[in-house]
């Protein structure tokens, strides 16, 4: 019989069922079909028999597109199968295409040895996405933040706000589908509050026919 990762007697033991659970790899069901193993790294760790936690510094974990790091994560049983795991400090997440996250705490939740969903809070938390058109940066902020690894979405939650860099949306809950780059916004029901949409005007690009010539002339039509 294999050795069990919950006995007290087994300090040695318990550190590689970790660091094999850490690394199995992930059934297909979710997180959008990846298929590659969960990795930990950490710059130390300690474990509470009497608690069954474990707490490592100076954290990373990552799978496939998706990367948590932190100064510190905390977490209730040694296994990704089904767990929540707490990170503070620093907590910075990289997602699918170039979103991440910023924020000072985040509950990372895992399933089938799967990054499931990463909520973040922070004064604001904060994430960004490079845009796949002309380059703009997408960018929001708000009290909470819900990332979706399944559904590739990010939930910006109180004190909502985002903008495409160009416009801007902001309300109750602003929700950004990083995958199709669409926006929905909503008020809370049963509140009077409202979404609130600002339009920045479109400057031309320097050198087009729109651009006003340097000696003062209306620019030349083609």
């Amino acid at each position: 019989m294999a050795p069990s990762c919950r006995s007290p007697k087994l300090w040695p033991t318990t550190l590689l069922c970790t660091l094999g659970i850490a690394t199995a790899h992930a059934a297909p069901a979710l997180s959008g079909g990846c298929e590659q193993p969960i990795h930990l790294d950490a710059a130390s760790s300690e474990v509470d028999y009497r608690s069954n936690t474990v707490v490592f510094a100076d954290v990373q974990i990552s799978q496939c597109a998706t990367r948590v790091q932190a100064d510190r994560a905390r977490a209730t049983g040694l296994n990704f199968a089904n767990s929540r795991w707490t990170f503070d400090g620093h907590v910075h997440i990289t997602g699918e295409q170039q979103g991440s996250l910023q924020a000072d705490t985040a509950v990372v939740e895992f399933r089938d040895n799967h990054i499931l969903r990463a909520t973040v809070t922070g004064r604001p938390a904060q994430f960004e996405q490079l845009r796949s058109d002309a380059q703009r940066m997408a960018h929001g902020h708000a009290d909470e933040i819900t990332y979706d690894v399944n559904e590739g979405t990010v939930r910006l939650v109180n004190d909502a706000w985002l903008s495409d860099g160009q416009s801007e949306i902001s309300g109750p809950l602003v929700v950004y589908n990083i995958r199709g780059q669409r926006v929905q916004a909503s008020a809370a029901p049963n509140t009077p509050g409202r979404i609130h949409i600002t339009i920045q005007p479109h400057a031309p690009p320097s050198g087009s026919a729109d651009t006003p010539r340097a000696d003062g002339q209306p620019p030349q039509r083609p």
